[in-house]
């Protein structure tokens, strides 16, 4: 049985930093649900887990490659939650390359330009596969998708459409590929809603999402199709970047079909 010390444990506690992660093109899944979408998607190399967890989730363990079993005090050094669930997956990376993205013709897109919130991201990830989309695209200086919180916060949805990593100029492929590009900003001079009443929405759409601290990059911003807002009725200042991400996300969704 596998313990802390073990090379193998070793090299997959090193895929916990993104340097790592990016120099062998693998990640860790934790936990059974991202376990299961993972083994659906066929990138797990290497199931990592507690003799409880494997009992627990035989139905899992009985479609992995390959099975390790681990001490609980390996699978707490490969896991990142308080309280871990026996399970963690070696996996490939599902980059997708922009090109090839795009070339599916999707409908609908989020391109998150350098944001830095793994929980956000992964949110937005889930959001974005619950609302339809084709692709998320992590533009410019962009949190990393592969991050343990960002696979966590995304419960599955990384498996499930075009996860690509781009440079921030990402605006003129988007538009040539057909999409009209709205970039999301508070002093948008258009809104949701009127764009939604007035059909503009039922376009194959990409919407541009930044971070919460400073929003958009000037250059997208100017360089956009629209500026959009979500309206706010009530006394609020503004809405979490992963809740207004869901507002246009779901009023683009709702258009089309």
């Amino acid at each position: 049985m596998f313990t802390p010390r073990t090379p193998r444990i070793v090299a997959a506690r090193r895929l916990q930093r993104r340097r790592d992660r990016d120099q062998a093109g693998r990640f860790l899944a934790e936990g059974p649900q991202a376990v299961r979408e993972a083994l659906a998607a066929g990138v797990v190399l290497e199931l990592f887990g507690t003799p409880a967890g494997l009992e627990r989730h035989a139905e899992l363990t009985a479609q992995a490659p390959e099975v390790s079993p681990v001490t609980d005090e390996a699978m707490a050094a490969l896991a990142e939650t308080v309280q871990p669930q026996g399970l963690v997956a070696l996996c490939e990376q599902v980059d997708v390359p922009i090109g090839a993205a795009l070339a599916k013709s999707p409908k609908l897109v989020a391109v998150v330009a350098e944001i830095r919130d793994p929980g956000n991201a992964g949110t937005i990830l889930r959001t974005a596969d619950a609302a339809g989309a084709g692709a998320v695209i992590f533009a410019g200086d962009a949190v990393d998708p592969y991050n343990g919180k960002c696979v966590r916060a995304s419960a599955g949805s990384l498996f499930h459409l075009d996860v690509v990593r781009a440079p921030l100029d990402v605006l003129t492929l988007l538009q040539d590929s057909g999409l009209q590009v709205l970039a999301t900003s508070g002093t948008g001079s258009d809104d949701v809603d009127s764009l939604l009443d007035g059909g503009l929405l039922t376009a194959p759409t990409a919407w541009l999402f930044g971070s919460e601290a400073h929003g958009l990059p000037d250059d997208l911003l100017k360089n956009a199709d629209r500026r959009v807002r979500v309206p706010i009725y009530g006394g609020a200042e503004s809405l979490n970047l992963a809740a207004a991400a869901a507002v246009c996300l779901y009023a683009s969704a709702r258009a089309q079909r």
